[in-house]
């Protein structure tokens, strides 16, 4: 399948009410609404096409650009190719679940996610915080510096809730990545994520949701999930 099967494909699946629900989250047109399962028995038949991937991203078209996410090559992308995808990922549903996702499959996704969350750029921030919930909770506890991981904790701590509204987000996200999936730290999550209390986050047009990533911690704790990891972190 080359560009123009692909897209018209994905226009074919697209349904309003998913449209709707993409826009009401920050996405504009070109859309088509297309739900992620639908999505599935083309990425069984183009597989892994990098190529491709990066004509699909280039559209612009959110439903492409998720697509391009799924049948990219993260080994095969540096680290100028991922800001090149972050400088087009213009909401969080791309710089999190798209580009942070596949970042997360590659070899470089400690180093570039570091440099994002030091970034000031609150998409990037968001994404390099949520890429670390994507590899804490797919890859193994001794992939990671267990030193390092507590320093992020303590920087989340002392600074979320000055933070912008969606590296809020995936700060407390990470909180919770650590407490349920990253067993050397889990104690520690535990009491973050009582000094951190309820956090705020502001929506544009929305009423602010509130989330007490302690409870959510304690829910996995009670369904005995600690230590939860992911087989596979795309679709």
């Amino acid at each position: 399948m080359n560009v123009e099967t692909v897209m018209e494909e994905l226009e074919t699946l697209g349904k309003e009410r998913m449209k709707k629900m993409y826009m009401s989250n920050g996405a504009h047109e070109p859309l088509f609404g297309v739900a992620t399962g639908a999505m599935k028995p083309m990425v069984k038949t183009i597989k892994i096409n990098q190529p491709l991937a990066e004509e699909l991203y280039a559209t612009g078209n959110y439903d492409a650009m998720y697509f391009a996410g799924v049948i990219a090559d993260p080994k095969a992308m540096t680290e100028s190719d991922y800001d090149r995808w972050m400088d087009a990922a213009y909401f969080y549903m791309l710089s999190d679940y798209v580009v942070s996702v596949t970042l997360s499959e590659s070899d470089i996704a400690q180093e570039v996610a570091d440099k994002w969350i030091a970034s000031g750029d609150e998409l990037r921030m968001s994404a390099g915080w949520s890429c670390y919930c994507w590899l804490l909770g797919s890859r193994k506890d001794v992939e990671f510096s267990e030193s390092k991981m507590s320093d992020m904790l303590d920087f989340v701590e002392n600074t979320i809730h000055d933070s912008p509204e969606r590296t809020k987000s995936a700060m407390n996200n990470f909180v919770y990545t650590v407490g349920t999936s990253y067993l050397p730290l889990h104690e520690k999550a535990v009491e973050t994520a009582k000094a951190i209390g309820v956090v705020e986050i502001k929506k544009d047009n929305k009423k602010s949701s509130f989330i007490n990533v302690g409870e959510n911690i304690d829910k996995m704790v009670d369904k005995g999930k600690i230590g939860f990891k992911r087989r596979h972190v795309r679709c």
